[in-house]
């Protein structure tokens, strides 16, 4: 019989609106959505990459203690960055979080939903 999902929210507004969770996990895995750097105690987005990136670590990293993971679990890592100027200035941010970890990671240069964000962070995490 298949495990249960189990939805994690990180009580943004935006998830009702499209339709998704902060996280989903089905049996040994925990698949985070791609997560901005808002600060979603306040809903303001910072101006800087670095302090974007910082607030998507710590949205990821909240759902994924509420599921029952870590920051130690994640597997596969997606980053989408609007500049490529940003790879330099995230990465030793990014290096804090996951250099001991290291997990499998791609980085795209790409256009975001709006344009105040700079970074968008996506992990998946497994406990086999």
């Amino acid at each position: 019989m298949a495990s249960p999902r189990k939805l994690i929210s990180s009580g943004s507004p935006f998830e009702k609106t499209a339709g998704y969770s902060r996280a989903l996990v089905q049996g040994d895995w925990c698949f985070v959505s791609g997560t901005t750097g808002y600060d979603y105690s306040t809903m303001t987005m910072p101006q800087t990459v670095e302090e974007q990136t910082r607030n998507c670590l710590k949205t990821i990293a909240a759902a994924l203690a509420e599921a029952g993971f870590s920051l130690e679990d994640v597997v596969r890592n997606h980053y989408y960055v609007t500049d490529a100027a940003f790879a330099d200035i995230v990465f030793p941010i990014l290096g804090e979080a996951f250099g001991d970890i290291r997990p499998a990671a791609t980085m795209v240069v790409c256009d975001l939903i709006r344009p105040e964000m700079l970074v968008e962070i996506e992990v998946t995490a497994f406990k086999g």
